[in-house]
């Protein structure tokens, strides 16, 4: 009988995760990405009400708390929410900041009914069992004129990288491997099958940008820490063009109630 798929958390890798997804160009990119996009609402003089769904050790929702918005950080790691608050006494933040342990699941009933300005939710739906599920859950959070940040893992990408890299077998196996890669995301999402999600909860797109629509297409690697200002500059400059930004590994969309 085939093992029931189970929700993923990085409970017990905080080094690991901040060493393999921050310390690195390609994390760099990544929060580079973030900051362009999301630049217009972190600047807003008027405070906001912002949830991070999953949001690991907080670097990025520093830029929200540096400009006088409210976050609430939650995680589904104890480690990481310990870690996240640390970063930010460290940093001087934490009176910007409420903190909770737990799942996306369980985030209605913890935060007994708020809603928010921006939820901010990168990199977690694909370390879900039913990524789908949790389109509803982060729509019944977001206010009405509410801004969901949305980052996934994009399969379309996944697939490309693989053929460029001549792993043939592993993309005739639809993507499936015997040995699971803890660090590595299990379900990569279409953007065809998130748009299908997204319209049967009236949740519409207003932005969408590709997260490293070159860097993970590079064929020397090194390339990318020789010359990474420049391809910051390129990526940030096609990265909302099409098609490069359909290539990114991740797809980072910006998503507002369909009827606003």
């Amino acid at each position: 009988m085939a093992k029931s798929k189970k929700d993923q958390s990085f409970a017990g890798l905080t080094e690991k995760f901040a060493k393999n997804i921050y310390a690195t160009a390609k994390g760099q990119i990544r929060l580079a990405v973030l900051a362009r996009d999301l630049a217009p609402y972190y600047e807003q003089q008027q405070p906001l009400r912002v949830l991070d769904v999953g949001g690991g050790i907080g670097q990025f929702s520093e830029y929200f708390a540096r400009h006088g918005h409210h976050v609430t950080h939650t995680d589904i790691a104890e480690d990481m929410v310990a870690a996240a608050r640390q970063r930010h006494q460290e940093a001087e933040l934490s009176e910007s900041y409420t903190y909770h342990c737990a799942s996306l699941q369980q985030l209605p009933e913890v935060l007994k009914g708020q809603t928010f300005d921006v939820v901010l939710c990168h990199a977690v739906l694909e370390w879900l069992a039913t990524p789908a599920d949790a389109l509803p859950l982060l729509k019944q959070l977001l206010k009405p004129q509410g801004l969901l940040s949305l980052m996934f893992y994009n399969r379309d990408a996944k697939v490309m990288a693989n053929m460029v890299f001549g792993n043939f077998d592993y993309v005739e196996a639809d993507l499936q491997v015997k040995k699971r890669v803890r660090m590595s995301p299990q379900q990569p999402i279409a953007s065809a099958a998130m748009e299908n999600w997204l319209a049967e909860h009236q949740l519409a797109v207003t932005q969408r940008t590709g997260v490293r629509c070159f860097h993970d297409y590079l064929r020397h690697r090194e390339a990318a820490k020789e010359h990474f200002e420049q391809l910051l500059r390129l990526e940030l400059r096609y990265n909302q063009q099409h098609p490069f930004a359909a290539l990114g590994r991740y797809q980072h969309w910006q998503i507002t109630h369909a009827d606003d």
